[in-house]
């Protein structure tokens, strides 16, 4: 007999009603823990649209009264100087360029209750794309409700990786045709100022293999989305 757990559910449609869906979800979750919070991921290769479809979902959790805040995972990229200094920089945004242990210490925090048994007001970095560097307590969570977070490594299970999925109640993987991940990375890569041979060389070295990496995490996750714009 397989005792392997079966594969996720997949669900296609538009981003509205799926997010819809999800809010109801998450406010199931938000009531039923007893330190007045609940984790939600969102997780899929560079380029699946993770962080707007974040962004909307916050959107409605916040009009439900149900955001706590967020935790994106670009706020642990490690610094240039970092990155220079361990010669990765030319690999910058895979698994062993962000500071997942100091992700894993604030998932934790988000979850924790104060003495007075409120949730933790927790302060948590965000990455600065005009920057290019990530920025210390750039956001903050306070108060019940759901804490949102989003990036490629919800799921993956190495590279230090593997606490992630458990400090989340529920995660949601976004897959995206791989033709088009890489028209919508090599468009982003020329719109940060690269040129579109070099655009095509970083998409094909550094974010294919990243992307390839999280679709075989898909099985980790609790929902598996495509979504029509």
């Amino acid at each position: 007999m397989n005792g392997a757990a079966p594969p996720p559910p997949r669900f296609t449609g538009e981003a509205p009603a799926l997010l819809a869906r999800l809010a109801d979800s998450a406010e199931r979750l938000a009531n039923g823990t007893e330190s007045g919070r609940a984790v939600v991921g969102i997780t899929g290769a560079p380029g699946a649209g993770k962080s707007t479809l974040a962004a909307e979902l916050e959107t409605a959790l916040r009009r439900r009264g149900l955001l706590a805040g967020s935790v994106p995972m670009d706020g642990f990229h490690f610094s240039n100087a970092v990155l220079d200094e361990l010669g990765r920089h030319q690999r910058k945004g895979a698994p062993d360029t962000f500071d997942v242990d100091g992700y894993l210490a604030i998932l934790d925090r988000v979850r924790q209750a104060a003495p007075e048994g409120e949730p933790r007001e927790v302060l948590a970095p965000v990455y600065r794309r005009d920057l290019h560097e990530p920025v210390a307590a750039g956001t903050r969570v306070a108060g019940r409700g759901i804490v949102v977070t989003e990036g490629n490594y919800l799921a993956l299970n190495s590279l230090g990786w593997e606490g992630a999925r458990e400090r989340i109640d529920l995660l949601i993987m976004v897959e995206v045709d791989e033709a088009e991940l890489i028209r919508r990375l090599v468009a982003r890569h020329m719109s940060f100022g690269r040129h579109r041979a070099d655009a095509g060389h970083w998409v094909r070295a550094v974010d294919l293999p990243n992307a390839r990496l999280v679709a075989d995490c898909a099985n980790r996750c609790d929902e598996v989305w495509r979504i029509g714009r």
